[in-house]
């Protein structure tokens, strides 16, 4: 039978148990789908910890991961056994085969490689939202990314600055902060020895940046804040160092009258038109050289935890997949 990992209860990696279960015919409008690589995002971290609360247990966690189409149900039409696929949900994809309903797929480019593709998509198409609708992003701003040097922010970086945007990223280390660089940053503060609001403000004379984006949460804030220009834009997209403190909103208008959002991928990809234009954008990306993907670690999709141990303790740069 196939394998695939759950937790029955919230907490460390520990909680991450590899089981095995019969998968059923797809329903209507679902397909069946084997993967060939899977995706590892700090999200998946933020549900097993239940810092996000879970909708019930046993749960099945993984947020993107690309494969085949094993069989499709009733009503489907966009796709049929043999297609190669990408997603990204909000669970379910740490598994060797998974039902899902056929809305949330798209089809996977013959260009694209499979590891590339659960490696890249949900980061992918989460910049995407982040520099086009979260704060449309401009050639001859500047931006403030946090930890540049994740899987995200390698992304963000080589878009952010194909677009014309300086890119000011912050990192743990000299290596991450020469990646960062490598990746199109012009400047990287590394936070261990630097304060990063002192150093932004001499980097941009006193101005300060147009957005900061910010998946770090308590270790950043409020510096984040302090690092924006009068009306400029606080994007919170994450909490790895743990949840920012509750602030008063009168701490906005003190600060320069600024802008804060937290937004959440589900909700700007709610739509199939949105999911399609977000996609089409990514692959327009990788195809024209804008954003290029180092699969940098694998683990076996048995070894979930191992990844999740990696991940937590900052050891990991660029993208993690898990290979069913």
């Amino acid at each position: 039978m196939p394998g695939m990992i759950h937790i029955r209860e919230t907490g460390g990696p520990e909680v991450l148990e590899w089981v095995e279960s019969d998968i059923p015919d797809p329903g209507p409008n679902e397909v069946r789908l084997r993967h060939t690589a899977i995706g590892v995002n700090f999200v998946d971290v933020y549900f097993r910890r239940g810092v996000y609360p879970l909708s019930s247990l046993p749960y099945v966690p993984g947020a993107e991961g690309a494969g085949v189409v094993v069989a499709a149900g009733d009503g489907v039409s966009r796709f049929k056994p043999g297609d190669r696929v990408v997603y990204q949900v909000s669970h379910g994809a740490y598994a060797e085969e998974r039902l899902i309903p056929a809305e949330r797929l798209v089809k996977l480019p013959d260009d694209v490689d499979d590891k590339v593709a659960a490696a890249v998509f949900l980061k992918g198409v989460t910049v995407d939202c982040l520099i086009r609708r979260t704060f449309r992003v401009a050639e001859g701003q500047t931006i403030l990314w946090h930890a540049a040097a994740g899987g995200v922010g390698l992304i963000a970086c080589q878009w952010v600055s194909a677009l014309g945007a300086t890119v000011i990223g912050t990192a743990g280390s000299d290596e991450k902060a020469e990646r960062a660089r490598k990746a199109g940053a012009t400047h990287v503060i590394n936070y261990r020895r630097e304060d990063f609001v002192s150093r932004v403000k001499d980097l941009t004379d006193g101005i300060g940046v147009d957005a900061v984006y910010d998946s770090v949460g308590k270790d950043t804030f409020p510096g984040s804040l302090d690092c924006l220009k009068p009306l400029g834009m606080w994007v919170s997209f994450g909490q790895s160092s743990g949840v920012p403190p509750a602030f008063p909103v009168s701490l906005l208008q003190q600060k320069g009258s600024l802008f804060a959002t937290r937004p959440t991928i589900g909700h700007y990809l709610a739509k199939r038109a949105d999911l399609e234009a977000s996609a089409a954008s990514l692959f327009a990306a990788l195809r024209q050289g804008l954003v290029t993907v180092s699969v940098n670690q694998e683990f076996p999709l048995r070894d979930a935890a191992e990844a999740h141990k990696a991940l937590e303790a900052r050891k990991t740069v660029g993208a993690t997949v898990l290979v069913p």
